[in-house]
């Protein structure tokens, strides 16, 4: 049984679904409007391997601050099923499911916030517990604005892959890695068969010097039959 790792932003997804739930939270009276701008020239330095993620977080999740962690799910679940699931591309589903019949296990590793990832994962058929995700930080029952533990982003994917292998007694590498990111490098590098998704220049230029397999994934779960 091989370790097979899917990047879901712009991987299995058709868009950033930071982004894309910082756009829903504007849409539902959670966050200002005027705040999308300042998301936006976040989003251009993370594309260009510039962003440093804390700083995203900190900005993005100042909505959440004092907020119910039972009352955010509910957005999320929302989010997920409304907003997300359509976007999903056809072909990462077809990939998810030939790993499945090899018998592969699946691990969702993610730079955006574990409260949108995890029911984006479950639209997946990904159970929790392999979800690594952004964990946000909360207090009594609320959320606190801040995040929690090492951020699953650049290196810090590696290293929480690595925990969480050895929480279960397991020491090896994983056999497959996907993503279309050039800051997912690290993680890349740590697999076996690194297989990049409809890659942004930076993270295309490195994968023909190192003849990665390339994929074009295009087809939405919105998109009507030809």
């Amino acid at each position: 049984m091989a370790l097979a790792l899917f990047d879901l932003d712009d991987t299995l997804l058709d868009g950033d679904s930071a982004t894309l739930w910082f756009h829903y939270m504007v849409a539902h009276g959670i966050a200002p409007a005027a705040m999308l701008a300042e998301e936006e020239q976040m989003m251009a330095r993370y594309y260009a391997g510039e962003l440093e993620m804390a700083d995203y977080m900190a900005f993005t999740l100042q909505p959440l601050t004092g907020m119910a962690v039972s009352r955010v799910d509910a957005y999320c679940q929302h989010f997920a099923s409304t907003i997300a699931a359509p976007r999903l591309f056809r072909e990462g589903m077809a990939q998810l499911a030939w790993h499945r019949e090899q018998g592969d296990e699946l691990v969702l590793i993610s730079a955006s916030g574990a409260h949108i990832v995890r029911p984006i994962a479950a639209a997946l058929g990904i159970p929790d517990d392999h979800v690594l995700a952004i964990e946000l930080e909360q207090q009594d029952g609320c959320y606190t604005g801040q995040t929690s533990g090492i951020l699953s982003f650049r290196e810090g994917k590696v290293t929480r892959l690595k925990s969480w292998l050895a929480a279960r007694d397991r020491d090896e590498q994983a056999q497959y890695g996907y993503s279309d990111s050039i800051n997912d490098l690290p993680m890349l590098q740590h697999v076996r068969q690194p297989r990049v998704v409809n890659p942004g220049a930076p993270l295309l230029h490195e994968a023909q010097r190192q003849q990665w397999e390339i994929l074009r994934w295009r087809i939405r779960q919105d998109e009507p039959e030809i």
